[in-house]
């Protein structure tokens, strides 16, 4: 395997963007041959990487990210990045961590605060930040969140790039945008951190919305801003699912394809674990490359 950061070094030496995915573990006890089948459908569509979600607290099996991230790497060949949180970590767990993604072959490793589990106290691990330079010091190509309209937590912009400046100096060498719904947040975002002196890569995430209810939960859980577009769309098929979904998807397609002409380093598709989402997104860039 290679690292994330060489992948966009070549990236930019060719003038392209790079194209990776987003998956998250099985729910429950690790399944196998469901992660086989996701990952069978995606690597075929030679992403540049594969982004893993952390699994602790959602799929109730905490070795589901890194078990996950090892066959896509083992199996199919393809560069992987593992998602790990902090809040509430100790030093002992983020060393049993790291030990953990070693044994699994993971190079590449997104670091996150996450969220702060029920009934623990704050730990020297309050931030991403914090986690990023043992992250680099134990020999991870290490990768951070960024945030286009602002940390649901952070109000003020100038902050949300403050913050951002510093996990960059801690040692991340690549960001993941959370997912936005119109790129002009983006293009002035880019130009904050250009004034900023953050010279990361930034992958561009973007997620089609597939129902009403996924796009409410997204947007109070992120602060994504909804253009007039996809509200006309969600109220032309309110009472069509299959409409919506097909138009969601399309409205993703022509986010990428705009973000592509306009010349980011990366483009991160989240996949919601369908293939067929990512086959169709992948279409659409390369049609219009």
């Amino acid at each position: 395997m290679t690292t994330v950061k060489h992948l966009f070094d070549e990236a930019r030496s060719a003038s392209r963007a790079t194209l990776s995915f987003e998956i998250f573990p099985p729910k429950g006890d690790l399944d196998h041959n469901t992660a086989r089948e996701v990952a069978g459908g995606l690597a075929p569509l030679h992403p540049d990487f594969i982004s893993v979600t952390y699994s602790a607290g959602g799929s109730g099996n905490k070795h589901a990210t890194n078990d996950v991230a090892e066959i896509l790497q083992a199996d199919f060949g393809t560069t992987c990045v593992a998602h790990l949180t902090c809040a509430g970590a100790t030093s002992d767990s983020i060393s049993a961590a790291i030990d953990d993604l070693h044994a699994h072959g993971i190079e590449n490793v997104l670091a996150l605060r996450g969220d702060m589990p029920a009934g623990t106290e704050p730990t020297e691990f309050r931030f991403a930040k914090d986690l990023i330079p043992r992250l680099v010091d134990a020999g991870f190509c290490v990768g951070a969140a960024a945030y286009p309209e602002g940390h649901i937590d952070c109000i003020d912009a100038d902050v949300n790039i403050e913050h951002l400046k510093e996990k960059a100096d801690a040692g991340a060498s690549f960001l993941v945008t959370q997912l936005f719904f119109d790129n002009e947040y983006f293009y002035r975002f880019r130009e904050k951190c250009t004034s900023a002196r953050i010279d990361a890569p930034i992958a561009c995430g973007i997620m089609p919305f597939l129902s009403k209810q996924q796009i409410q939960r997204m947007v109070f859980m992120c602060g994504a801003s909804l253009p007039s577009p996809i509200i006309k769309l969600l109220a032309r098929y309110e009472n069509d699912p299959a409409s919506l979904r097909a138009a969601g998807i399309e409205y993703a397609c022509n986010q990428l394809v705009d973000l592509d002409a306009h010349g980011v380093d990366g483009l991160h598709v989240y996949t919601m674990n369908h293939p067929d989402i990512a086959r169709t997104c992948t279409e659409a860039i390369r049609r219009a490359r």
